[in-house]
């Protein structure tokens, strides 16, 4: 292919390096308490995401300058390459247990989660089909049946780790990309229906998820148990009005709020920062959502409107379930805030996914 190269879009570098170095100084703020007790160093948790940071955006800029049409060469294998993983995860003895779910691979003293990075396979490989299958997409058995099954076959491994918060990201990554191709909305209404009572059909399959639908609903009803987190969430957010209690000095980190580096970041940041510093971070987001639409609205071709989308989409459904979360709008589910959540695998997939989003920018007309 050839199309006229230009520099990258410099105003989403910026704003994807101010909400990694936001993060890095939360993860420090969030964590220094519990990382000093249960580790004796209260840098710990500070250091690994610097690493994986540092790794991230190396990532970032090889793949910035990585022509983005080669990975619809290399989708299928992949996306292949991820489903294997998930399958791999699910052995005994390969995959790690953490809080109830195998869902990572311990990788030397670091470990990876498939499932993470099958977000960003699904997406690579769906830009393709899209693309090339643009004409079907109206037709349900030739379209829509097709690459809803695939997709629906991914989330359902995912769903064996169990890690619901990973799989729903990914299926609605995929819905909006399916969606915006040309799907029409009646046949959507039908899986949707379908969709809805398997969804239902997993929460009380599971009595810890049917406690946490309970627990989003009344929280006090069990403030020691399933309503826990999103107590101490809000005990978090709300002292810290205006302007906040200052950075570093966090109560709820204090060993009320579990692990307040992980999912609830955005809640001591709230707490410390105050209303404006969560609305300047979600500000940043918004822009950076702004910038994505902009570059998939100027790619040169479909599969870059796609990839595009894709990716600036999946930031997007996580940010809005994280925050919905931490503010008691939706369950607690285990999503992570992208740049800003401890995290290895989470990070670094956002950073190297920004990366192709930035290389697609560059053939962008806008």
């Amino acid at each position: 292919m050839s199309y006229k190269k230009s520099s990258p879009d410099f105003v989403l570098i910026v704003l994807t390096l101010s909400l990694l170095a936001i993060g890095l100084i939360m993860v420090y703020s969030a964590s220094a308490v519990w990382a000093e007790y249960k580790f004796g160093d209260s840098f710990y948790f500070a250091k690994r995401q610097l690493l994986f940071a540092g790794a991230g955006v190396m990532a970032m800029f090889f793949l910035m300058n990585v022509e983005y049409w080669i990975w619809r060469s290399w989708s299928k294998v992949i996306l292949l390459v991820c489903f294997a993983l998930l399958i791999l995860v699910l052995v005994p003895g390969v995959g790690t247990v953490r809080n109830g779910s195998r869902s990572w691979i311990g990788v030397g003293a670091f470990s990876i989660q498939p499932s993470e990075f099958m977000k960003l396979a699904m997406i690579v490989f769906l830009a393709k089909y899209l693309s090339e299958r643009q004409k079907y997409i109206t037709s349900f058995k030739k379209g829509l049946v097709p690459t809803l099954s695939l997709v629906f076959l991914a989330f359902g491994l995912i769903m064996l780790q169990p890690d619901l918060g990973t799989g729903t990201v990914m299926v609605g990554t995929c819905i909006v990309m399916i969606f915006i191709s040309g799907a029409q909305i009646k046949h959507f209404a039908g899986f949707a229906f379908v969709g809805l009572i398997g969804f239902a059909g997993l929460i009380l399959s599971a009595p810890y998820r049917m406690n946490r639908i309970t627990s989003y609903l009344d929280p006090w009803s069990d403030p020691l148990g399933t309503g826990f987190q999103i107590i101490q969430s809000m005990y978090a957010i709300g002292p810290g009005g205006l302007f906040g209690l200052g950075l570093g000095e966090s109560r709820q980190k204090f060993f009320y709020l579990p692990e307040p580096q992980n999912d609830f970041i955005f809640a001591i940041l709230a707490e410390e920062l105050g209303f404006i510093g969560g609305s300047i971070v979600l500000l940043l987001f918004t822009l950076l959502l702004w910038r994505g639409i902009r570059v998939a609205l100027g790619a040169p071709d479909l599969y870059g409107s796609f990839l595009a989308v894709g990716i600036i989409s999946m930031v997007a459904i996580q940010v809005m379930i994280n925050v919905g979360v931490v503010t008691g709008l939706m369950p607690v589910t285990g999503i992570t805030l992208p740049f800003l959540s401890y995290g290895g695998s989470s990070l670094t997939l956002v950073l190297a996914a920004i990366g192709i989003l930035l290389n697609v920018s560059r053939y962008s007309r806008y």
